[in-house]
């Protein structure tokens, strides 16, 4: 038993995914969420840029004596070198690899599709994960760098005009492709998937990266033993690098329950 808290951290709110499945998985652990609200997007930084805040989220969290930490941020998971997360004190767990195993095991046709930032996307983390797993699948990857920033300042509805015309452009060549699979490859996305959905059209499964993540660290924790005893009764403690106040609200209407005077600031270091 560890009564230890999990620390998750993104770049913004899109780890609320993340969250939002941790909690029901492990109802009785303690959480710490971290959101770099002052440096959001990271998808269009640069690969060094990138591993620097990722190692600074890293050591936040372990500062704050965090037990496992999950990088819900798809741009991070794809760049921060692995002898660097390997050799980190505790469990770490991204969310490329959890997701590829679920979009492989949930297509029909061979055809998955990818959406991420620029900075994922360029990686090509989640092709090689992919043919790692498969190589006969056909993978179509597309980045959509203004998702993140649209999401960020609330607009989330399935019927919200700047999102359906991101949402028709984006995801053209994928269904042009014949995917029919998606991942939602930065965990802001499943935030806008109705809209996703809705220009996909049915038939196509849509893989959570979020979600992906948490039941993978579920899994990290029962194999190292850290799992807390009790069966309910976790808190989840929300950081954040800017003001809360807009990450209050929209997390708000995406874990279903109300973030006022929840979300802390922290400073961090300057973008």
């Amino acid at each position: 038993m560890d009564n230890r808290p999990i620390g998750v951290f993104d770049s913004g709110l899109g780890g609320l995914t993340s969250v939002r499945e941790l909690a029901r998985l492990l109802p009785g652990e303690d959480l710490l969420y971290f959101g770099d609200t002052a440096r959001t997007p990271y998808g269009s930084r640069s690969r060094d840029t990138i591993i620097r805040y990722g190692r600074e989220d890293v050591e936040l969290l372990l500062a704050r004596g965090v037990k496992a930490i999950l990088c819900a941020c798809n741009t991070v998971s794809s760049t921060l070198p692995a002898d660097y997360t390997a050799g980190l004190p505790v469990p770490f767990v991204g969310v490329v690899d959890a997701s590829a195993a679920a979009a492989v095991r949930a297509t029909k046709n061979g055809r998955i599709g990818v959406i991420a930032t620029a900075a994922t996307v360029k990686s090509g983390s989640y092709t090689r994960a992919l043919d790692a797993l498969d190589g006969s699948l056909a993978v179509t990857a597309k980045a959509c760098p203004l998702f993140v920033p649209v999401i960020e300042n609330g607009y989330v509805g399935r019927e919200e005009p700047i999102v359906t015309a991101l949402a028709r452009e984006y995801l053209a060549p994928l269904k042009e492709a014949g995917v029919d699979t998606l991942i939602l490859g930065c965990t802001h996305y499943p935030l806008i998937a109705e809209a996703i959905a809705d220009e996909m059209g049915p038939g196509v499964t849509l893989i959570d990266s979020g979600a992906q993540g948490a039941l993978a660290l579920r899994g990290a924790l029962e194999g190292a033993g850290l799992l807390r005893a009790r069966r309910s009764g976790g808190e989840v403690q929300f950081y954040v690098s800017d003001s809360g106040e807009n990450f209050a609200e929209v997390g708000s209407l995406f874990l279903g329950k109300d973030l006022a005077g929840a979300v802390h600031p922290f400073t961090l270091a300057a973008p």
